[in-house]
């Protein structure tokens, strides 16, 4: 029987146990002697990031027990934290533990052997980062990226290729690290090439970030194992090399933009390049952590390469480019950058409207998938699950603003005929980043209750080429911000959603466009902006990670040139046009958007008495990871839109909002 109820009050199975469940599960994928290996993030032990590998879905190990967390802070996101290979027919494991963020080698053919530290301890805590690991020529050295804090800014940071002996020799003695190159001040992890003659890696300088414009470097490998000067084979301030493998011992394989679009190249070791199929499709992505990886090779001329995040085939010989199988495309529509090859398999990360994220095999021509993991946490009946609807809206200029819309379901309750659901407007993160159609229990959690979602793919999106992602450059705070305004309104207009109760929320950039949005546009009546940019002069003077210190350089405007612009746009300095009441989650040991400048937002909040509340949350980096936040952000979220939207939220605990 079908209870009807207003939005917003309807009772669900799905509770903020099962979304922090959910918001675990598999990371980064590979694999090692037709082994399958992966990490994946467990919020119920602190967010810790476990190693496990199997040879057959269902006997997947443990590699390493508590407390290993094999994550590490290069670049403050992450590079790849682990690699097997192989060493006089033994097989090694390196990784790096997210404690003391040094490099561990285990031996795996000894049963009693015990993770040893290859890397020094440095002197202060976390004073040497490595990330992106890879086995050097011979399997005698781990090659990767070092970051080196030089100094008490977070800006204060030097980065080299380095080498570490597996023998430990540099894990007491920082001599024993040898420093392969420093080209550039950001990296990806050097990999030698199938003879050990050459070396390749991607390097970029600020203000670019890595989708703006990277270069792909070569160099030689002498007899002693020093590289010469490096050489750059593609790449520049307008062309953004994303990922690189060796194709052969004088070739790489190379994901590149120098069209607009990311396309595979065949590149020679003289600078020659082809195009292995020339589409106006994405064969690739932003680099956000070095070690992502966006196509592979087959091994009989194709590569499995992510077509905007879905799987597809590309044909080398003939440029065709060919999704999987419908039913494979259809039920897993969004892969992660981790593909690796596994016997004619197609080995990744993958997740679709109804499986969270999950380590999967496909066969490329039957399409036949094996599933190495189950989805995280125990999914309710399909019946409460929202289905996304691709949707394409339209913005006053005649630009399009792609979205996915998640309408409120829940089989046992409706809603009277002549009432219209609250939505909430979904700003990704990034915003160099993209929204997919896949299963969110977070957003499952509030469409089972009556409440709409809409996840906007803004301008400045990626998965839509080079011009649309640029059409956020000197525009972040506007571009975005009326993109999700458009979407709102129109979905007000069709009579999707009802317009006096329309929210907006994001974490991230999502929560700069959050609060923003609330300072300039009257179309919301609330806000939750989570771990936000607030202070663009802040960020432009130290205020954030190395990283992203001059992102705000295509964004905003170059610094101080465009201080007036700065202080204009950002939220911290409008509180007084805040528009709507706003709630704010932070985490206290966030690197990426402090938590001193939330701080300093909520106080002008309270003096210009604009209602709000503030969560934050201690052992909490950029991104809430431990089920005990997952649960109390979610229920905080329902009990402030329920006061503010006007309906009575139930089973949550009641949000103090201060007026």
């Amino acid at each position: 029987m079908v209870t009807i109820s207003r939005y917003g009050t309807w009772t669900s199975p799905i509770s903020a146990d099962d979304a922090a469940a959910a918001g675990g599960g598999p990371l980064l994928a590979d694999t090692h002697r037709e082994q399958v290996w992966w990490t994946e993030s467990r919020p119920a032990e602190g967010g810790r990031v476990a190693l496990l590998r199997a040879n057959t879905p269902g006997d997947a190990r443990e590699v390493l027990g508590a407390p290993w967390n094999v994550r590490n802070r290069l670049h403050e996101y992450g590079g790849r934290p682990w690699v097997v290979f192989e060493r006089d027919g033994r097989d090694l494991l390196a990784f790096t533990h997210w404690a003391d963020q040094r490099v561990y080698l285990l031996e795996l053919d000894d049963p009693a052997a015990e993770p040893r530290a290859i890397s020094p301890a440095p002197e202060i805590e976390h004073g040497f980062r490595y990330g992106d690991l890879a086995a050097g020529p011979g399997g005698d050295e781990v090659w990767c990226v070092r970051e080196e804090v030089t100094g008490e800014g977070r800006t204060d940071i030097r980065r080299d290729l380095v080498a570490l002996p597996v023998t430990g020799a540099a894990g007491e003695d920082p001599g024993g690290v040898r420093v392969l190159a420093a080209s550039h001040h950001f990296m990806t992890g050097a990999r030698p090439s199938p003879d050990g003659r050459h070396a390749a890696w991607i390097g970029w300088n600020h203000p670019a970030m890595p989708w703006d414009g990277t270069e792909l470097c070569v160099a030689d490998i002498d007899e002693s194992g020093e590289l010469s000067e490096h050489r750059v084979l593609c790449g520049d301030d307008g062309e953004s090399v994303c990922q690189a493998e060796w194709a052969s011992a004088d070739a790489l394989t190379v994901s590149t933009d120098p069209d607009g679009w990311w396309n595979l190249f065949r590149v020679e070791l003289d600078g020659t390049r082809k195009n292995l199929g020339s589409v106006r499709e994405e064969l690739g992505g932003p680099l956000w952590q070095v070690g992502a990886r966006w196509f592979a090779d087959l091994g009989d001329g194709r590569f499995a390469v992510l077509r905007s995040g879905a799987l597809a085939l590309l044909d080398s010989d003939t440029g065709e480019l060919t999704g999987l199988p419908v039913d494979v495309g259809s039920s897993l529509p969004s892969w992660g950058p981790t593909l690796a090859v596994r016997t004619g398999e197609v080995l990744g990360v993958a997740a679709g409207p109804r499986h969270g994220r999950a380590v999967v095999a496909v066969d490329p021509d039957s399409g036949r998938v094996r599933r190495f993991t189950a989805t995280p946490g125990t999914l309710p009946d399909e019946r409460y699950l929202p289905v996304p609807e691709e949707r394409t809206f339209t913005g006053p200029d005649g630009e399009r603003i792609p979205a996915y819309l998640y309408r409120p379901r829940n089989p046992d309750f409706a809603a009277a005929d002549d009432e219209l659901p609250p939505f909430l407007v979904h700003a990704h993160g990034g915003p160099t980043g993209r929204v997919s159609p896949v299963l969110d229990i977070d957003f499952a959690y509030f469409t089972s209750r009556g409440i709409g979602v809409v996840a906007v793919n803004y301008g400045g999106s990626t998965g839509y080429g080079r011009e649309f992602r640029e059409r956020l450059r000197e525009n972040w705070g506007v571009v975005d911000v009326g993109d999700c305004a458009t979407v709102a309104r129109a979905l007000g207009a069709e009579g999707i959603a009802d317009p006096d109760r329309i929210a907006i929320r994001g974490g991230s950039a999502g929560g700069w466009t959050t609060a923003s949005s609330l300072t300039c546009v009257d179309t919301y009546r609330c806000g939750t902006a989570m771990y936000p940019v607030l202070d663009l002069e802040g960020w432009a003077n130290g205020g954030t990670h190395d990283f992203e210190s001059r992102y705000l350089d295509g964004l905003v405007g170059p610094y101080p040139e465009q201080r007036e612009r700065y202080r204009q746009r950002a939220p911290v300095n409008r509180v007084q046009e805040m528009l709507a009441p706003l709630l704010v989650l932070q985490g206290l040991e966030d690197e990426i958007c402090p938590a001193d400048q939330c701080e300093r937002f909520v106080a002008a909040l309270a003096e210009h008495g604009v209602p709000h509340a503030y969560l934050a949350f201690a052992g909490e980096q950029h991104g809430f990871r431990r089920a005990d936040t997952i649960r109390a952000v979610l229920q905080a979220e329902l009990s402030f839109y329920g006061q503010v939207l006007g309906f009575e939220a139930a089973d949550v605990p009641e949000l103090e909002i201060q007026r």
